[in-house]
């Protein structure tokens, strides 16, 4: 069932059912009523990342409260997107960039992963997770990806399963094409890893071309930013074996 985007979509950390009676936090009581001017009796659409998706009759029983009351389910929650993305964290505006459009396309875990040339770092992880939670709002995507605290690389890949293949975008690759690179990938559960915008270091990239757990993959002829390869390599990966199949 597609996504209603002509509706508001609002996250709640609460539990959905027919019925049930969220009352709004004061930041989104001020959005709903002072910003976008809603009134009792207007209706938007809720989700927790849980339950799926519900559309709620707004109520103000007074001059500072907010209930949301579900009416209906709309969409049902959807098998959860298995696809994790590891990310070295960049400055801050790309950061934010980078992390939403991990969501939109269908990143279910993000590990931010510290390696030797990173130039970013995240100084707030709440932000992070109000990104993804942004994201999932404005775009219709019910599934809300777990994020993990920072680690670095050498620890994130010395306790990695081995039934999950990391796909590692190596800008020293000397190919063009991903394509058939992808094609003989058989894992079922996969990984997606991007450097930093400085690149991976020698000794990364060495360590990383001995795991038989990871495969390399070139991103075509030009250089990209970090960010630009982030949205490429889940393109790619979704489209050639992911779920866009």
């Amino acid at each position: 069932m597609r996504a209603n985007f002509r509706m508001q979509r609002l996250f709640i950390d609460a539990p959905l059912s027919m019925g049930a009676v969220y009352e709004a936090a004061k930041e989104q009581f001020n959005y709903l009523v002072n910003v976008l001017r809603f009134e009792a009796g207007d209706a938007v659409l809720v989700f927790n990342g849980r339950d799926g998706e519900w559309r709620a009759e707004l109520s103000l029983p007074s001059k500072k409260r907010l209930l949301l009351t579900a009416t209906e389910q709309t969409r049902p929650q959807p098998a959860p997107c298995d696809l994790h993305y590891l990310f070295a964290p960049l400055k801050v505006g790309r950061l934010d960039y980078l992390v939403q459009k991990a969501v939109e396309m269908g990143a279910g875990l993000l590990q931010p992963v510290m390696t030797q040339h990173v130039q970013g770092k995240i100084t707030s992880m709440d932000r992070v997770r109000a990104n993804v939670i942004e994201a999932a709002e404005q775009c219709g995507v019910l599934g809300i990806p777990q994020v993990l605290e920072p680690r670095k690389l050498e620890d994130v890949l010395e306790a990695w399963p081995k039934e999950r293949r990391i796909i590692f975008c190596d800008e020293g690759d000397a190919g063009q094409n991903p394509l058939p690179i992808l094609a003989s990938v058989k894992e079922m559960r996969l990984a997606l890893l991007i450097g930093p915008e400085g690149g991976f270091s020698d000794a990364e990239r060495t360590l990383l071309r001995s795991l038989d757990f990871v495969t390399a993959i070139p991103l075509g002829p030009r250089i990209l930013r970090a960010d630009t390869a982030a949205v490429a390599a889940m393109a790619v990966i979704q489209a050639a074996i992911g779920d866009w199949r």
